[in-house]
């Protein structure tokens, strides 16, 4: 068993994950516009898996990199209280978007008369009783189309920091409590219910394995998959099981590879169809197999990863929260402006560069602000103000202060005299010194 400092040693923040992460952030941007012919290009046109897996996976490991570091350098409690003011924030992140969305739906279903865009995002029910559909929308129950990962998300990181001690003292332990939960949740068809009526879409007893699996990967358990990873049997069976995935996809797509499939792969398929509620074992399979390559077609120290050219992908995988949002407000605005506006492939692909090119210019205008509030914080105390003319009219007020109660109090040459005889303070010579100097409280006794 690796040493609890040895899992937690983190050489240098791995672009990979950013790069992977913005990545599916725009695939996901372009799955949730309907009918838009730019999503082919996405993986989930030729795979069993899409880019869900991959937002889940990493989620759970950058969380187990940053959290875990945070319980390594100052204890459980801190850590714990990190994750839940993260949890805080999503969930009124989530709030927020389901706000904005809502009010972006139902202005055009009323403005349009289209009532068919608040049926086939889910928002009808919000327009027939708003004030039940509130109460279940802060509880996470009740959750329009395009507004599911938040709220697992939310559910993942309450759980969070336990999972998180557990692996810090035995790595096999949570992995294994995971993969029986994935297998009673299969078992027995748990899963949460929605409002008005049904379960969640993605099924938080079932994708949590992911969640976890990418959590102990982060905490040193990838260092127990290196050999399986550099072997070449593995790869080609990554690469074989790929291509089946392919076959099978896209015999949804294309009719003539259905001629080309054994007629059992097709009778397995139709009784147990691969679900992507409860994240059926082949999408699970396929995700791990597409990592597998690209861990060993992409290094960590790739320097392809710090070209200008990638940066677009990485800025959003770095800000992802604040990406997400923003993509799935677009998501609807952009399938509004397909069949209300224009419909043919020239305005989906510019709909579709511009929405992606909007999510790089918030999460640049993020990673901007957030660079210059890092500057300004350790500035070294020396620095000259940014306005420097702000400080010199204290000087000349007291100066002026000054000047006119030596002049109020009639000051001359004769006064002076009487009352250095009398002995009198020289309060004029008092006044000067505290012109060029702060008042302190020495000088107020």
């Amino acid at each position: 068993m690796l040493s609890v400092a040895r899992r937690s040693a983190i050489p240098g923040r791995d672009l990979r994950l950013d790069f992977f992460r913005g990545l599916a952030l725009w695939l996901v941007f372009l799955d949730h516009i309907p009918s838009n012919l730019v999503s082919w290009i996405t993986i989930r046109n030729y795979g069993l898996s899409d880019a869900s897996e991959i937002f889940i996976f990493i989620s759970g490991y950058t969380a187990s990199l940053v959290y875990g570091r945070a319980m390594q350098q100052h204890g459980f409690v801190i850590a714990a209280a990190r994750i839940l003011r993260r949890c805080w924030q999503i969930y009124v992140a989530h709030l927020f978007l389901f706000v904005f969305y809502i009010a972006e739906i139902t202005n055009a279903a009323s403005r349009f008369h289209e009532p068919l865009f608040a049926e086939e995002t889910h928002v009808l029910a919000f327009l027939q009783h708003p004030d039940a559909t509130i109460v279940q929308a802060l509880l996470l129950k009740f959750k329009p189309v395009n507004l599911d990962v938040l709220p697992i998300y939310i559910l993942f990181l309450l759980a969070f920091p336990a999972v998180l001690w557990l692996l810090r003292r035995n790595l096999a332990l949570p992995l294994a409590a995971s993969a029986v939960l994935y297998a009673l949740t299969w078992m027995f068809q748990w899963n949460l219910p929605a409002y008005p009526a049904g379960e969640w879409f993605f099924n938080p007893f079932a994708w949590q394995l992911l969640f976890v699996f990418g959590a102990w990967c982060a905490a040193g358990g990838a260092e127990y998959l290196q050999a399986l990873m550099r072997s070449r049997i593995t790869a080609v069976l990554a690469v074989s099981y790929l291509l089946f995935g392919f076959l099978l996809a896209g015999s949804w797509h294309w009719h003539w590879m259905v001629r080309i499939e054994p007629d059992w792969l097709i009778r397995l398929v139709v009784a147990h169809p691969i679900d992507k509620t409860n994240l059926h074992a082949l999408r699970l399979l396929h995700f791990l197999a597409l990592a597998l390559l690209v861990l060993r077609v992409f290094p960590r120290h790739w320097p392809v990863l710090t070209s200008p050219a990638l940066r677009p992908a990485i800025l959003c995988g770095r800000h992802s929260l604040e990406t997400f949002c923003l993509g799935t407000f677009l998501a609807f605005a952009g399938h509004f402006a397909i069949v209300e506006i224009a419909h043919g492939i020239g305005a989906q692909i510019v709909i579709s560069s511009l929405g992606i090119a909007l999510m790089v210019g918030l999460a640049g205008l993020i990673d901007w602000y957030q660079a210059t509030e890092a500057s300004a914080q350790h500035a070294p105390p020396g620095v000259a103000p940014a306005n420097p003319r702000r400080e010199r009219p204290a000087r000349s007020v007291a100066m002026v202060l000054f000047h006119r109660i030596r002049k109020t109090a009639g000051a001359s040459s004769r006064s002076r005299t009487m009352n250095i005889r009398l002995g009198i303070p020289n309060y004029s010579a008092a006044l000067s010194r505290f012109a060029g100097r702060p008042f302190s409280s020495r000088d107020r006794r």
